[in-house]
């Protein structure tokens, strides 16, 4: 499928006549805009004519899936995975300025009177804010070069206090139920967790001695502050098994649940719906939301896999539509690494550099290259010259392939794109 814009840059319907698009750049007619999707800009004056197009998006905090329909063709389709590691390099730079202000160095120390943006009307975490702004990102893009007449999007609600009751096999709250949680009468968690206890070490079975409270699953690796997550241990058990040095009968008492279910994509659901809708009105283009019950009624009848590309489709309002020869798939990378140097100090007072030169031999981190006939991404480099090249689903190609064997595509783009065919079952 080949998209097309006009002499201003409006979209117009996309084409399948590659003979006629290949007439156009070679006699000037056009022009290529971007390679992934494929996407070219007409030179002369044209006639708009177009047709009503439906966009679909599955919205969710881990993947996105795109489809953009007509009555009779599914014009484009994409997957979008989004960042999960916000939380971990967020850790790891406040422990890291924590580190400094220890020192005695020039690094001021924690002021916390300065928190603005806290206070700010919109304000959104961190780990929200980029998948919120990725969600708006990609819809915006597929308006760009696609005449979307109208967009429906999936962004339920979920209840939390239903869903830990179903988890748990309790009754379902109704009405002021919602108004007397299991912290009811507690000043904080950590009061609750230590009355659930007993007032001991959940380990070693100690009592009258200082007690703290342990985050089974860190919050680093997707931990909450929830109940089931939280144990209470006394001083000596929880500093022995950060150390490594507590037995493992006792240490398996102090790791995570494979069972426990957090709600932290749920409660992520909840925080971003309204704030992706504001951000769409926009657009001004009609937008509608629906809800995920009916995707599934809408999935089963058509006798549809699950993905979430298939989602979208029914989504858009047109699932019986011909589905797209190929789709893409997309993934969000960070784009910035700030931290200069390495932790650990070497031989001589020195620090090791944690970043690679921007550009190395003509070619930046995670810019689009053909190795081995195949297409691939820069994920890695080194000053020498070599290079480590991975497809995005994380299948290494070369970790140590010269620059010379290498060829470019596209420059670095923080939203990754890689074109894929549709298999058999889709």
């Amino acid at each position: 499928m080949v998209y097309v814009l006009d002499k201003d840059g409006n979209p117009l319907m996309p084409t399948k006549r590659y003979g006629k698009v290949r007439h156009l750049l070679k006699e000037g007619k056009a022009v290529v805009i971007r390679r992934d999707p494929f996407t070219i800009r007409l030179t002369y004056n044209s006639e708009r004519h177009t047709r009503p197009v439906s966009l679909g998006v599955d919205a969710g905090s881990k993947h996105i899936g795109l489809s953009a329909t007509t009555e009779k063709n599914e014009l484009f389709s994409a997957q979008v995975d989004l960042r999960q590691d916000i939380n971990k390099l967020l850790k790891a730079r406040r422990d890291a300025r924590r580190f400094r202000r220890s020192c005695k160095t020039r690094y001021r120390k924690p002021r916390f009177l300065n928190r603005v943006h806290s206070r700010q009307k919109g304000w959104l975490a961190p780990s929200v804010q980029a998948k919120w702004d990725t969600h708006v990102k990609v819809i915006k893009d597929v308006c760009s070069f696609l005449p979307v007449t109208d967009i429906t999007i999936e962004m339920a609600p979920f209840d939390t206090q239903k869903l830990k009751a179903d988890i748990n096999g309790l009754e379902r709250p109704e009405g002021a139920d919602y108004q007397h949680g299991e912290l009811e009468g507690f000043d904080n968690i950590k009061a609750y967790v230590k009355w659930r206890d007993g007032y001991k070490c959940a380990v070693c079975g100690a009592e009258h001695v200082p007690l703290q409270v342990h985050h089974k699953k860190q919050r680093k690796d997707g931990g909450t502050d929830m109940p089931a997550n939280l144990i209470t241990v006394c001083a000596d058990c929880h500093k022995a098994y950060h150390a490594g040095i507590l037995n493992s009968k006792k240490a398996n008492l102090m790791k995570p649940d494979t069972k426990i279910r957090t709600m932290r994509d749920a409660s992520f659901m909840g925080i971003m719906r309204w704030a992706v809708w504001d951000r769409l009105k926009t657009l001004d283009i009609p937008l509608h939301m629906t809800y995920g019950y009916r995707t599934a009624e809408t999935r089963k009848r058509y006798d549809l896999p699950k993905d979430h590309r298939i989602d979208a489709r029914c989504i858009s309002s047109h699932p019986d539509a011909e589905p797209a020869d190929e789709w893409f798939y997309y993934k969000k990378v960070r784009c910035h690494n700030r931290q200069i140097h390495r932790a650990k100090i070497l031989k001589g007072g020195i620090k090791k550099r944690n970043q690679a030169e921007h550009e190395v031999k003509g070619f930046r981190l995670f810019d689009k290259v053909i190795c081995n006939s195949t297409e691939c991404f820069i994920f890695g480099r080194r000053s020498t010259g070599y290079m480590d090249v991975r497809t995005l689903d994380g299948t290494k190609i070369n970790t140590g392939i010269s620059y010379k064997k290498l060829k470019f595509v596209n420059p670095a783009n923080h939203l990754l794109i890689e074109r894929r065919c549709v298999s058999s079952h889709d």
